[in-house]
C-alpha cells in the first residue's frame, strides 16, 4: 500500500473521502503468485511513486557488511545459516535473519521468468525489445532484459525496483543487491554501460533514502565508478574463476561478498583472498541445505 501523508485536523472530511478513494484504487492491485511484488510489498503500481525518489524521507544508513566476515548466498531458498556466519543474502520474497547482517537480493535489470506476463500486461514498454518487437532475453537464465534506454524509462523502472527496495527496507533487511547490472553485454548492443550506470545511480539513491546500503553485483568492469553510484559494497560471482578478486577488494575496501561454485576456483581464491575477503563456494542452483545437490564452504 503506497504512503499516505497525515491528514490535518481542518480538513479531515474532504481529505478522508479522498483518500479513502485512493486507497480503494491502488490497494486493490493485480497481485497473483507470478506478480514481481512479492512478500516485499506487493504489485509495482501498487507500492511505488511513478518517480523514483519520492516515496521516501531521507534516512540514516543501517550500515555495510564487514570485510571478511563468513556469509550465507541463500537465493535458492531460505534456511538457517551455518553456525558462525555473520551476513546472508536472501531473495526480497524471504524474511531476514535475526541477529546477522541481511541483504535483500532484487532482480533489479532483468525480470523473473515467471513475471513476465506482469510486465507484459502492465508495462509491456519496459521490456527491451529487438527491431522485430521481440523481448530480448538473458538466455542463461531465460530472463527478460528492461528497457533502461531512455531518461523517461529509467524514471518508471526505478520506481518499480525503488518500490521493492522500500519493501526490503520495511521487511527488516539491512542492504539490498541489485543484480544484473552488467546486463547491457547481454542486450545485443541495444543498451550501454552509461545506460546502467545511470540506472544505478538511481537505485542506490533509493537505497540510501530507505537506510539501506547497496552493493554491485558482478560487472568488474564498473568498479571505478563505485564513487560516481554510491554503491557501498559487492557481491561478486566467480571473481577467482576469472581473476577479478583483486579490482573488487581496492574497488571497496575489501568489503566484497565472493561467491565460487567451481572448487578449484573456490581453493584459489581462498589461497590468495581468504584472510581479506569473505568467499562462499555455493552449488550453481545454491539450493537450500537439505535438499539434494547443496555445496556451502567457507574458506
Amino acid at each position: 500500500m503506497p504512503f499516505v501523508p497525515a491528514v490535518r485536523a481542518s480538513a479531515a472530511p474532504l481529505l478522508a473521502l479522498s483518500l479513502a478513494l485512493v486507497l480503494a484504487l491502488t490497494g486493490c492491485g493485480d497481485a497473483g503468485p507470478d506478480a514481481p511484488g512479492g512478500s516485499s510489498g506487493g504489485t509495482p503500481s501498487g507500492n511505488a511513486p511513478a518517480s523514483s525518489g519520492s516515496s521516501t524521507a531521507p534516512a540514516e544508513r543501517v550500515g555495510q557488511p564487514k570485510a571478511n566476515d563468513p556469509f550465507d548466498y541463500q537465493l535458492g531458498g531460505a534456511y538457517d545459516p551455518p553456525a558462525g556466519v555473520r551476513t546472508v543474502i536472501r531473495d526480497r520474497t524471504a524474511k531476514p535473519v535475526p541477529g546477522v547482517f541481511n541483504i535483500c537480493y532484487v532482480n533489479a535489470y532483468q525480470t523473473q521468468p515467471d513475471a513476465v506476463g506482469w510486465w507484459q500486461k502492465n508495462h509491456p514498454d519496459l521490456l527491451l525489445r529487438d527491431a522485430d518487437g521481440d523481448t530480448v532475453i538473458d538466455e542463461d537464465w531465460d530472463e527478460p532484459l528492461l528497457d533502461i534506454s531512455t531518461a523517461d524509462r529509467r524514471e518508471r523502472l526505478a520506481g518499480i525496483v525503488g518500490g521493492w527496495i522500500d519493501g526490503c527496507a520495511r521487511d527488516g533487511f539491512d542492504a539490498v543487491e541489485a543484480d544484473n547490472l552488467d546486463s547491457y553485454l547481454r542486450s545485443d548492443s541495444l543498451l550501454d554501460r552509461e545506460q546502467a550506470t545511470a540506472f544505478a545511480r538511481l537505485l542506490a539513491a533509493r537505497a540510501h533514502r530507505a537506510g539501506l546500503s547497496i552493493g554491485q553485483k558482478n560487472a568488474v568492469e564498473m568498479s571505478g565508478a563505485r564513487d560516481a553510484i554510491g554503491f557501498d559494497f559487492a557481491v561478486a560471482e566467480e571473481c577467482g574463476r576469472y581473476d577479478e578478486c583483486g579490482e573488487y577488494a581496492e574497488a571497496y575496501d575489501d568489503k566484497v561478498l565472493a561467491v565460487e561454485y567451481r572448487r578449484p576456483d573456490f581453493t584459489a581464491a581462498c589461497e590468495e583472498w581468504g584472510d581479506r575477503l569473505s568467499i562462499v563456494l555455493r552449488d550453481l542452483d545454491v539450493v537450500p541445505a537439505g535438499e539434494p545437490g547443496h555445496v556451502n564452504e567457507r574458506c
